[in-house]
């Protein structure tokens, strides 16, 4: 057999292989979704967070604490300026998002902040806030989380400490269980920015969930395409984790030697980020992408969408799935997260703008 024919075949087999790859990523990304309009009253865009919110934090006190700027491989970013966290007081008519001050010594030039959690230590008050941080390189993705006290009266965070470890590689999401321990979610299996872009045609179900503390890290999770938002129930005892590629949230029993122990998944129907969890009804409010094809073409013309999901009753044998608000991209895209605090509901997104609703009847 000659080398040319031989070559053909390797050409044909190949073509055949991306082009199945292909058809399978338009699927998991929905990208024959179109969304009909649901929108909720009163939506305000709030003036001053120009460039994303990536992921929001309520305190009990109605003060809402949200990372904005991300830079994230295959997203487009409009600002070159360094991420920044802000406070809003949602009880403040005038509805202004202010920049918190960090402490001197921390890298601002570098600060990419993504996935945040705060932590209220019962001993003295202090509130702590979790920052997962993607410190830019032109052919890698690093991630390290961040540790700041919260200075209510100062509008500051105190930088406590950075956090990096192996096993920490590729963080997207952070929920907080101690002064200086987590969970987190590992989005790719991959560092490298060529094997990040290319993984998803080879559907590796790689990425996984790990434990940090002081004294130990490990791996206490696996098997998810692309784990994303993360958070714990009101009571402690489950885990929540996003797969944005497979469409799901899966549930997780927390165990005495910090393994996850699986539940059950539930199917969504849509691309999910972040998770928000109601502290009194412990319902689940998902930021989400209905179609991810759109999100990546980022085409002005036909701009990616935005859908908020509800998930009530999420440990009982039937889960209720609602949608409490979609927009086409005319007015929100790349939603991310949904924070409900009383009668009001913050939706962030990647890179776009955030919006408050009403949500008194939802």
């Amino acid at each position: 057999m000659g080398k040319l024919k031989i070559l053909s075949y390797v050409v044909a087999a190949l073509a055949v292989f991306l082009g199945q790859r292909i058809y399978r990523l338009r699927n998991v990304s929905l990208a024959t979704r179109e969304l009909i309009q649901n929108h909720l009253p009163n939506c305000q865009v709030l003036k001053g967070l120009d460039y994303g919110s990536e992921d929001i934090a309520i305190l009990p006190n109605g003060l809402a604490l949200i990372s904005s700027g991300l830079k994230y491989p295959g997203m487009p970013r409009y600002s070159d300026d360094p991420g920044k966290i802000f406070i809003l007081d949602l009880f403040d008519s005038k509805l202004k998002p202010v920049e918190l001050r960090i402490s001197r010594g921390f890298d601002l030039d570098s600060f990419n902040p993504h996935g945040i959690s705060v932590y209220l230590d019962d001993a003295d008050g202090t509130v702590h806030l979790f920052v997962v941080n993607h410190v830019q390189h032109p052919n890698y993705h690093q991630s390290q989380v961040e540790i700041f006290k919260f200075i209510e009266d100062e509008k500051a965070l105190e930088h406590v400490k950075t956090i990096k470890h192996e096993l920490l590689h590729s963080v997207n999401d952070i929920v907080a269980v101690g002064v200086e321990s987590f969970y987190a979610t590992n989005d790719e299996y991959f560092t490298h920015l060529i094997m990040r872009m290319i993984s998803p045609l080879f559907s590796f179900a790689w990425s996984d969930v790990v434990f940090y503390s002081p004294e130990e890290v490990k791996v206490v999770a696996e098997g998810f395409y692309s784990a994303n938002g993360i958070n714990i129930s009101p009571d402690k005892k489950y885990i929540y984790v996003a797969d944005v590629v497979d469409h799901k949230v899966h549930v997780l029993k927390t165990n005495d030697n910090i393994n996850l122990v699986p539940v059950k998944a539930v199917d969504v129907g849509s691309l999910v980020d972040n998770i928000d969890v109601d502290p009194d009804t412990g319902d689940l409010w998902l930021g989400c992408h209905p179609n991810g094809w759109k999100l990546f073409k980022n085409d002005p013309q036909d701009p990616p969408g935005s859908e908020i999901l509800k998930i009530e009753n999420i440990l009982s044998e039937q889960p209720t799935v609602k949608q409490v608000y979609a927009d086409d991209g005319s007015v929100l895209i790349g939603s991310t997260i949904a924070a409900r605090y009383e009668e009001k509901l913050l939706i962030g997104t990647i890179y776009h703008k955030t919006l408050c609703c009403d949500v008194e009847a939802v």
